[in-house]
């Protein structure tokens, strides 16, 4: 049995929507911190993503799923499995910066020294400023930490678009740390071969699923004598898959291509003789 952890919280829709992306169904999310999946070789606990890690580094989890920013807050000592490009609101990684009031007279950290810092992310801050040679006293905030702005000297707040802060009136003078969502183990649970080919199993699914979100496939006939002018049209992973058709002077062809230039690439297609296009959404993509 592997013991997984999945975040509560702002990143716990995105994940579940992942996991069915993936191919893993989970249960009851929505009402319980035991939720079930379609695995029975999965015990599955939602746990808070700022405590995430520590329930690994401890091994009361095997693996978990959390931000890159908790993990460097907590200090844990865990194996990093992969990288999973996805956060609550986007496929953009997650910054922690160092904010102001927009009326404030601050330009950079170094502006703040004497001052006072809220924020959630208390230890990576206080790194930052003892790195940067600046004095400031840095306290703890539970939540609702842009009101604080015009209370203290500054913030550090997580942002995504820059949105809430933007509707704050409040301004960006750095970065403090840029996070990913991240997957990761216990170290003495990596050494478990079940175990490890469980993760890794699971890191190549959802990476997957990932991978197939900004994706479509694509398939049309075409004419023999024009195989060439579309071929020169199309972009692929490798190369496009060419079948025969039972008309002998027709091909049909497959390739997957980035969703973003579907829209451009269809008349294209159209234009150089395709016909039969159709276009159709990607659960996974493995390399």
């Amino acid at each position: 049995m592997l013991k997984l952890g999945i975040p509560a919280g702002s990143l716990k829709n995105a994940t579940v929507e992942l996991f069915a992306k993936a191919g893993f169904h989970i249960l009851d999310s929505k009402r319980s911190y035991l939720p079930r999946i379609d695995d029975e070789q999965i015990q599955l606990t939602m746990l808070r993503a700022q405590e995430m890690s520590r329930y690994v580094e401890d091994g009361v989890i095997d693996a978990g799923i959390t931000g890159y920013d908790w993990i460097m807050e907590n200090g844990s000592d865990v194996v990093e499995i992969c990288e999973l490009a996805y956060s609550k609101a986007t496929s953009n990684p997650a910054r922690w910066v160092l904010a102001v009031p927009n009326e404030a007279q601050v330009n950079k950290p170094e502006d703040l020294a004497g001052g006072i810092v809220a924020t959630e992310l208390v230890n990576v801050t206080k790194k930052y400023f003892v790195d940067k040679g600046v004095d400031v006293k840095v306290e703890f905030s539970w939540g609702a930490t842009e009101v604080k702005a015009r209370l203290v000297n500054a913030i550090v707040e997580l942002t995504e678009t820059g949105t809430s802060l933007r509707a704050n009136n409040l301004r960006i003078i750095d970065t403090i740390v840029t996070s990913t969502t991240r997957f990761f183990a216990n170290r003495r649970a990596w050494q478990d071969k079940f175990k490890r080919e469980k993760m890794e199993n699971i890191s190549i699914l959802l990476n997957a699923a990932i991978e197939a979100r900004s994706k479509v496939g694509l398939k049309m006939n075409i004419r023999k004598d024009g195989l060439d002018a579309i071929l020169k049209i199309l972009p692929a992973e490798k190369s496009p898959t060419v079948s025969a058709l039972a008309d002998p002077d027709f091909v049909a062809i497959e390739v997957i291509i980035d969703d973003k230039i579907e829209r451009s690439l269809v008349p294209a297609l159209k234009r150089a003789g395709a016909s039969g296009v159709i276009t159709y959404p990607l659960n996974k993509v493995i390399h």
